[in-house]
């Protein structure tokens, strides 16, 4: 373009900045609309000043909305600039849909919440198994749970050995009114057994301190199965030595042979095989 071309277009413009209206000759009022591009110079201003008009009130009626500005504001846009690099400004990315901080990983999802500590009992106290006596009170019959919350606390020792004490033993205690700390506690694990699994030893339910106290218990509710030929317990079923030791029926082997959990046996919650003649009876917990 020589330079009188360009002075002439300017010039152009500038008379189209200052009084749009005229070039539209008798048309006069803008209608809202953008008319048509023409051929001359004069033409040329005119359809750059309706653009540039178009453009800033598309753009100011979003700012006061706070909305992104129309797709007209675009075209007119790329008008006012001849086509060239309008669509680069257009749709610059990232500008407008840009994930939030709500949005990101980890932040509300459920797995996030699960525990990474094993499963406990509702006493606090978890066994090598795993099995939460709170899971297994809710499960199967009454021996079927005894023996499943027995299983659970497996391994629990004494704190020295010999001590009568550990953190496990002491919840122990806390199922029969009156415990002692310091004093043997198989009496006071069967206890706690029971009463987690929904069947609690006592007249009211307050465990029983001593192996006579679980037999007295027994006789006066008609549990109280004394040993002998042809006796067979049940898994759940207390297993009474005298006034001695009391254990928990875990299971009857085919040879008679009768699998045993017991608290205070060896300073620890064990399991052990006791012969068919040992007990001198059984309490029936089902």
């Amino acid at each position: 373009m020589t330079l009188e071309a360009t002075l002439e277009r300017v010039s152009a413009i500038r008379q189209a900045l200052a009084d749009p209206a005229a070039l539209l000759g008798s048309s006069g009022a803008l209608t809202g609309g953008t008319e048509a591009p023409g051929t001359s110079p004069a033409a040329g201003g005119a359809s750059f000043a309706s653009a540039l008009e178009q453009a800033s009130g598309s753009y100011d009626s979003a700012a006061a909305e706070g909305a992104p500005a129309p797709a007209s504001s675009s075209a007119a846009t790329a008008a006012l600039l001849g086509g060239s690099g309008a669509a680069g400004l257009s749709a610059t990315p990232g500008l407008t849909g840009a994930p939030g901080p709500t949005s990101a990983a980890g932040l509300t999802g459920t797995a996030e919440l699960s525990s990474a500590y094993p499963l406990q009992s509702l006493e606090g106290i978890a066994g090598p198994s795993g099995v939460s006596p709170a899971y297994a009170a809710d499960e199967g019959s009454p021996g079927s749970r005894i023996v499943a919350i027995a299983e659970s606390q497996l391994g629990q020792t004494e704190q020295p050995p010999g001590s009568n004490e550990s953190p496990a033993i002491s919840q122990y205690r806390s199922a029969t009114a009156g415990a002692i700390p310091g004093a043997p506690w198989c009496a006071y694990f069967a206890s706690w057994v029971a009463r987690q699994a929904g069947e609690p030893i006592g007249e009211n339910g307050q465990g029983a301190g001593a192996v006579s106290e679980v037999w007295s218990w027994a006789q006066s509710t008609g549990r109280a199965i004394p040993n002998g030929p042809g006796v067979v317990p049940q898994p759940g079923d207390l297993i009474v030595f005298g006034d001695e030791h009391v254990g928990i029926v875990r299971d009857v082997l085919p040879d008679g042979q009768i699998q045993t959990i017991e608290g205070n046996y060896e300073n620890k919650v064990a399991a052990n095989v006791r012969s068919p003649t040992e007990a001198t009876g059984y309490v029936n917990m089902s």
